[in-house]
């Protein structure tokens, strides 16, 4: 089948039958698909979309376009399980839940992706760790989970190899937003890691690739239909991103928030309750708690106790980070030489963010990629970024940017006041989960 004439047939609006979706993702795997029909078939599925017999039979071939992890062979004494999100700013969650999960009995093998149009990936904050190894080959990859409990690590390029193809074309064709491929980019990959049960977070809000909760329940009732039909044990939760989830966004930068978060220190609130319910969810549907109620007082016992920043640390040392990265973190972690206040226009509350504006500001500043080419500064990005509600004036700014250069700042400083709101009075914040399913 010529990829050209799948392509045409998902341009004009008709249905591919299983054996057309096959045939257009072994083209992806082998290099027969060539960069510029990877992305019209893109553009083409955002455009005309798919029915749910298709998705499935997206899924199903990118996850069977190289290997399907299998655990069974190691004897884990637990659960196989994993937790992903459809991306936002500022969203550090994975590097806590992954090492919390473990430390309550779980066994997580978090296959995780490179930041995404306005989003930050988990893969770029793992990469900013000097010696992290965050693509090791499967016999690692399956060796620290068994003695750790957890690895936070990228797709091998054995692991859904089709989708990285895919996933490397969207990030830079307007085509992030797709339920039809965002669907089959997340659960291809988590299939192909042999998972017991998956969590996912469903973003919503001016920060999230579905700005609408109606969205958002599409997309999350889509992932756990297909995620169903494929054998796997899913929940969804979605979760408010209409403003930063923390206080900082850039890849250093979250990783400095998540080593405090699981040292114990005082956090941003709404970072510890997505991450607890998160946490909490994905333990109930491992079978390592009996409810979600329970799940929470794990979380909070396995941060309270050290036992998840114990996790944390063992992970990042047994893949080449440093041993003492949670103690120590500015001795590894890169800085930027620019750091600058961004000022509040006035006086007054934060009555509104434009959150996607600031993970742009953040990617402008070399903290993302404008082409799937493009190196990644870990060291830039913004710091104490106020959330709603908060009071702002000239000595309470919106936030601290993080530049290589005073042009840099300059630029991100204007970026930054353009994306907020400020008034006189707060606004009336959402809850943190709006829904679960």
């Amino acid at each position: 089948m010529l990829p050209q004439e799948i392509i045409r047939r998902k341009r004009d609006g008709y249905p591919l039958s299983e054996a057309e979706i096959f045939a257009f993702v072994q083209g992806l795997t082998d290099g027969t698909v060539s960069e510029g029909q990877a992305a019209a078939f893109a553009m083409a599925v955002y455009f005309r979309g798919m029915g749910l017999g298709e998705r499935v039979a997206l899924t199903r071939a990118m996850t069977r376009s190289g290997r399907v992890l299998d655990w069974k062979a190691l004897g884990l004494p637990g659960p196989v399980l994993d937790k992903h999100s459809t991306g936002g700013v500022g969203d550090k969650v994975s590097l806590i839940l992954a090492p919390a999960v473990a430390a309550c009995g779980g066994f997580v093998p978090m296959v995780s992706g490179r930041g995404l149009g306005h989003t930050g990936g988990t893969l770029d904050k793992c990469e900013s760790i000097p010696g992290y190894v965050a693509k090791p080959d499967v016999a690692t990859l399956q060796r620290v989970v068994k003695e750790v409990g957890c690895a936070v690590v990228g797709a091998t390029d054995d692991v859904a190899p089709a989708d990285r193809r895919l996933y490397a074309v969207r990030d830079v064709t307007a085509t992030v937003e797709s339920l039809d491929l965002i669907t089959a980019s997340i659960l291809s990959k988590k299939l192909a890691a042999g998972l017991d049960g998956l969590v996912m977070d469903v973003k919503w809000g001016s920060g999230a690739f579905m700005a609408t909760l109606d969205d958002a329940e599409s997309l999350a009732e889509s992932i756990v239909t297909v995620a169903t039909g494929a054998e796997l044990v899913a929940r969804a939760l979605l979760t408010d991103m209409n403003e930063v989830l923390g206080r900082t966004a850039g890849n250093a930068l979250e990783v400095r928030e998540a080593l405090a978060f699981l040292r114990g220190e005082p956090v941003d609130q709404r970072l510890y309750g997505v991450t607890a319910e998160l946490t909490a969810e994905l333990l109930a549907v491992g079978g390592l708690v009996t409810d979600v109620a329970e799940g929470r007082r794990s979380f909070d016992a396995a941060i309270r106790s050290g036992a998840a920043a114990e996790r944390f640390a063992r992970m990042v040392r047994a893949l080449g980070g440093p041993a003492d990265l949670l103690e120590a973190p500015d001795r590894y972690l890169a800085s930027a030489p620019v750091q600058r206040a961004v000022p509040a226009p006035r006086p007054g509350v934060v009555a509104a963010i434009d959150t996607r504006a600031l993970g742009i500001a953040v990617v402008s500043l070399g903290g993302g990629r404008t082409r799937v080419s493009d190196p990644v500064d870990p060291a830039v990005g913004l710091d104490a970024v106020a959330g709603l509600g908060a009071a702002v004036d000239a000595e309470r700014p919106l936030a601290i940017v993080h530049a290589r250069t005073g042009a840099d700042a300059d630029r991100a400083t204007a970026a930054v006041q353009a994306a907020f709101t400020i008034a006189d009075t707060a606004p009336e914040r959402g809850p943190l989960v709006a829904m679960r399913i």
